[in-house]
């Protein structure tokens, strides 16, 4: 998964991993270009998930809402 994948319609992706994930906060989820890995690792931190599972759930919330898959 690269930047450009994650970065499609950010809203509308933070808003289904807020869904899934009750506990991640604006704050966890702000976006900042070059800051992948450490949004990867506040929301592994905040919800106790794997990298991979983390992935899977931006991918997947990502190319449900915004076709950037």
């Amino acid at each position: 998964m690269n930047t450009l994948e994650i970065k499609g319609d950010w809203n509308i992706t933070k808003g289904k991993l807020k869904q899934k994930w009750a506990k991640l906060t604006d704050d966890d989820l702000q976006f900042a270009e070059g800051k992948h890995e450490e949004l990867l690792g506040r929301i592994q931190k905040r919800t106790g998930e794997t990298r991979e599972a983390v992935e899977k759930a931006i991918k997947d919330s990502c190319s449900t809402s915004c076709g950037c898959k």
